[in-house]
Formats: C-alpha cells, sequence, structure tokens
C-alpha cells in the first residue's frame, strides 16, 4: 500500500510509492520484470489483490485505495484505473461487519472498512468477479469490456452485471468448471455461486476465522488461510484473541 491507502484502512506505517508488482520466472527464480504503477495516483492508491488474464496479457488488482480497479498491460507496463468510485466498487455506507458477535471497531472508534477488495478471474478469462467487503453482493464484467479503452465511465459501468446476495466476502477464487468460492466470515463458511447463479455452503468451521487467501491445488482442494483480522487487538480494546499458530486449511472442491 502507499500513502494513507492501506488496503483495510490507515495502519500508519505505509510509505508513498513503496508498491510494485514482481514477474518471477520459477524455471531460474529470478526477477524478470518489475511493474512500478507510475501511471497511479500512489499518495491515494492501494492495491490489493491479482489475476492475470493471460489471453489478453493483462492483470486486473482491485484497488480498494481508489475505489476501483487497476488493468495493467503485462506487455507495456502501463496501468490505468476503471470502476472507480462506482456503486459495485464502493463499501456500502454505514455498514459496520459484526464477527465473533463483536461490531469490527478499532480503538479510535471506526469501523473496518474496505472497497473493492476479492477479485477472481474464470478460468477461460472471460469474465472478472469482484466486490468490496463492506457490503453483501457479488458483481462480474466480461474481462473484453475492461480490456477495452473506448468505453467511458458510465458505459463501462452499464456493462456490470449483479450476481448474487452473497454476504460478507474478503476472498475468492474461480474453479474450472465456473464456480466461484467466496468466504463467509460471519458464520465461518466457505460459500460458493454455481454457473447459474446459485448460493450454496461448501463447509462450515468455526476456526474459519476471516477466511482468504484462496487458492486451488492439482488434487481438487481447495486451500486457503484465516487471518483472524478481526481478533487483532487494534479491534478488541488492546487484547489479543487471535489463535495461534496461525494455520493453512485445505477443503475438498464439490
Amino acid at each position: 500500500p502507499a500513502g494513507a491507502s492501506s488496503v483495510f484502512g490507515d495502519s500508519g506505517a505505509s510509505k508513498t510509492g513503496q508498491f510494485k508488482l514482481l514477474k518471477i520466472d520459477l524455471k531460474t527464480d529470478q526477477v524478470v520484470r518489475i511493474y512500478e504503477f507510475d501511471d497511479l495516483p500512489k499518495d491515494k492508491s492501494g492495491l490489493n489483490d491479482l489475476v492475470v488474464d493471460t489471453d489478453k496479457d493483462l492483470a486486473y488488482l482491485s484497488d480498494p485505495g481508489l475505489s476501483g480497479v487497476v488493468v495493467l498491460d503485462l506487455k507495456s507496463g502501463k496501468s490505468r484505473i476503471v470502476l472507480e468510485k462506482d456503486q459495485s466498487t464502493v463499501s456500502k455506507p454505514n455498514f459496520v461487519l459484526k464477527l465473533d458477535d463483536i461490531d469490527v471497531v478499532d480503538d479510535k472508534g471506526k469501523p473496518f472498512n474496505s472497497n473493492v477488495n476479492g477479485i477472481a478471474l474464470t478460468k477461460d478469462n472471460r469474465y472478472f468477479y469482484f466486490r468490496a467487503i463492506n457490503q453483501t453482493k457479488l458483481y462480474r464484467i466480461a474481462t473484453a469490456y475492461l480490456a477495452d479503452e473506448k468505453f467511458s465511465k458510465e458505459e463501462l459501468s452499464a456493462k456490470v452485471e449483479m450476481v448474487a446476495e452473497t454476504g460478507v466476502c474478503h476472498g475468492m477464487i474461480a474453479d474450472k468448471n465456473g464456480n466461484i468460492y467466496l468466504s463467509s466470515s460471519p458464520d465461518y463458511a466457505i460459500k460458493y455461486v454455481s454457473p447459474d447463479g446459485k448460493l450454496h455452503t461448501l463447509v462450515t468451521d468455526k476456526r474459519l476465522s476471516w477466511p482468504d487467501s484462496f487458492g486451488i491445488g492439482t488434487d481438487g482442494f481447495l486451500y486457503l488461510s484465516c487471518s483472524q483480522l478481526n481478533r487483532l487487538p487494534k479491534y478488541n480494546n488492546g487484547k489479543d484473541r487471535t489463535a495461534y499458530p496461525y494455520r493453512v486449511y485445505k477443503v475438498k472442491l464439490p
């Protein structure tokens, strides 16, 4: 994150202009390219999740700081912000998260808030899914529209589709069958939206506190971490409610 635009609000530890994206060749373990995002206002931007569209040589990143989606051209290195402050990318006003039956409010009385955060890209690179944390809707847009620079802000906004009401979500990912997996923190669950738009519950477990950072293995399992961010001292009157050690979990896909 850069400037005052920490992904999860002002943490007091961010520095202006300190974000970049590295491309690493896993065969040689060498950094082969660095993307600096010089096109973005780094005093406001706060990059978060990343997906790569291999068909178009583009990367899409959520930017809670700018309340939008960053489209990065992997060949030229140029980036641009789209859907900035769109109704699909901003958090809902006065939407306070309630996890573990406690409002997620910091020691200064400020509720946790994040604009567009979790994102997912379908395996055919056709659709980009996204949503803010502080609201309950899942949205998507065809990547063909994200890649086309001719659309005005209003025209691109009109291409956004509301997919489903999913509740509070942090992490998400798409599988090869078109299912979109999402965390559901208030009820300690992982849910998924099937291609027909229906919402299903994959698993519920009290250990799933703020599940995030999803990955799908070749073994047919969904892997995830649990940040327990709402249990940090700043949200609990100075008391650390985190359950240590931090763990990685896996669950069989349907």
